[in-house]
């Protein structure tokens, strides 16, 4: 087998006292009242020597805090740790070398558990401090709680693992571990390599201030391109007629597609940033870069990446420059939740119930709170209820809105990070880290893990939920909005890496 490293993390086994993880007694006579085959995958994942196994992962993926295309040390661990409790665990799939796919069992149904497991540029942070205080100035972290996430998956799949030999549940378990989310690339490519091509339902899981799940349409459907110029050198100071700035091709671009923003639906996004732009001023830039996300719903998405396009091309024209190369990076659809699924969700949500959290974890969230200037309300008590899609106004997007397209699927949103944290900032990196984070987490696997197994053992449940997507697939059939011959970004974040990566490694745990 191809496998990222050949280490494991050691040394995982960490003592709390007896009162830091007192958890779900509210749930528990709730517990003792479901099916032998749910009670089972349960009861494994509340022992406390099971929640600090997996909470020590978690933050270790968290000091890892590696960014997309680039987790080899926490693709790992989360495949290390499948592989070792009995799982076949294949690596470097879709042309990617950090995607896995671990599969346990044989025939049907299949039924998949989403993986991430990457961090975000520029907000290291260190863990459970209300303040601005950075392990590493400029590096990476975990501000979205991938580190989490990962986690919970791995340590649900293993739960119903040991759930099915038990009782000798018939199906495939399949956990899809998907590097680079927040680049949005993987999992178009894993649909193109016919990862997902046989799997029945998919539970994907995202770290939260609250415990909830959804259904419909939700998200924005986004295309993300670098567009690259070439110019003509020459003295900027002794003759600049002689050049052709592609940095001033770069500019160009940028305000036409500010003042086309006045021209687009009111459900759009926009935002770039300049890669490169030249070296110095006394030389003009005859190469010059810029990245673009374009956000808006799924039909109206590709006309405005056709919007944008153009404006490269004017300001190639308007410049004498050349629009050398058009590269897209990821192209994704809006979240489709399957209903069905998010109403199964609910019921394992609202059966596990909101973490006990303790007062030194209260302490921080208010701490934290103030000093954001959020309201002082301390950590979540009781788990949301579902609630109807609302109307589409645009935000953020993830790549498991192409799963929804091609399997029924749905996520359940878990707790642990801190209400009032803002999401892809310091804040959020502080909160995924410790106590909290694993018991948020482990609430998370709890819930998934019932889900699953309520999809293996009651057929009626998966029967609902395939005969809803079906239905919807007839009106919204798959159309990969990946131009045929992208192929994932390997380098995208490999300097970044290769300059933090000897740096972090001196806070990764022994």
């Amino acid at each position: 087998m191809n496998r990222f490293m050949s280490f494991r993390v050691v040394g995982l086994l960490f003592m709390f006292t007896a009162s830091s993880f007192v958890i779900f007694s509210q749930s528990h006579d709730k517990i003792l009242s479901v099916s032998p085959e749910k009670r089972s995958a349960l009861e494994y994942l509340e022992k406390s020597e099971t929640i600090e196994k997996y909470g020590r992962i978690s933050d270790a993926i968290w000091s890892y805090a590696e960014l997309g295309l680039e987790e080899f040390r926490s693709a790992s661990l989360l495949a290390g740790t499948l592989e070792d409790a009995g799982f076949n665990v294949e690596t470097g799939l879709a042309g990617m070398p950090t995607c896995f796919v671990a599969t346990y069992g044989s025939g049907k149904p299949v039924i998949g558990i989403l993986v991430e497991y990457d961090a975000l540029p520029m907000i290291s942070q260190q863990g459970r401090i209300p303040h601005r205080e950075p392990v590493i100035e400029g590096a990476p972290g975990h501000g979205c709680g991938h580190n989490m996430m990962g986690t919970a998956s791995i340590s649900a799949a293993i739960a119903v693992k040991q759930a099915m030999e038990k009782h000798r549940i018939k199906g495939t378990i399949r956990v899809f571990g998907s590097p680079a989310e927040e680049n949005l690339i993987s999992r178009p490519f894993m649909i193109r390599a016919g990862l997902f091509d046989d799997v029945d339902a998919v539970i994907d899981n995202h770290s939260s201030s609250g415990f909830s799940t959804a259904y419909g349409v939700s998200g924005s459907a986004l295309i993300s391109t670098i567009f690259t110029f070439k110019g003509v050198t020459a003295h900027s100071g002794g003759s600049p007629w002689s050049g052709r700035s592609a940095l001033d091709a770069v500019e160009i671009m940028n305000v036409a597609t500010n003042y086309l923003r006045e021209h687009l639906h009111y459900s759009h996004r926009m935002h770039y940033v300049i890669l490169e732009g030249g070296h110095v001023p006394n030389v003009v830039p005859d190469k010059a870069s810029v990245w673009y996300y374009v956000r808006n719903s799924d039909e109206r998405i590709e006309e405005m990446q056709e919007r944008v396009v153009n404006c490269a091309r004017a300001a190639a024209l308007a410049t004498g420059t050349e629009l050398d190369e058009v590269r897209v990076i990821g192209a994704i659809h809006q979240r489709h939740s399957n209903k069905a699924l998010a109403e199964l969700f609910q019921r394992n949500i609202e059966l596990v119930g909101m973490p006990e959290w303790d007062e030194e974890e209260q302490d921080f969230a208010r701490q934290l709170q103030e000093n954001l200037g959020t309201q002082v309300r301390g950590m979540p008590e009781k788990v949301d209820s579902l609630r109807p899609p609302g109307l589409f106004v645009g935000g953020g997007s993830s790549d498991v809105g192409d799963v929804t397209l091609i399997t029924p699927t749905a996520t359940i949103r878990f707790p642990g990070v801190v209400p009032g944290a803002i999401s892809h900032h310091w804040s959020t990196v502080s909160s995924t880290y410790g106590s909290a984070a694993w018991k948020g987490l482990n609430a998370g696997a709890r819930a998934i893990a019932a889900s699953a197994i309520d999809l293996f053992t009651i057929p009626e449940e998966l029967e609902k939920a395939r005969k809803e997507f079906d239905e919807y697939s007839e009106m919204n059939p798959y159309r990969s909005f990946l131009p045929e011959d992208a192929v994932p970004f390997l380098e995208l974040n490999r300097q970044q890496m290769d300059k933090y990566r000897p740096m972090l490694r001196e806070h990764y745990p022994d």
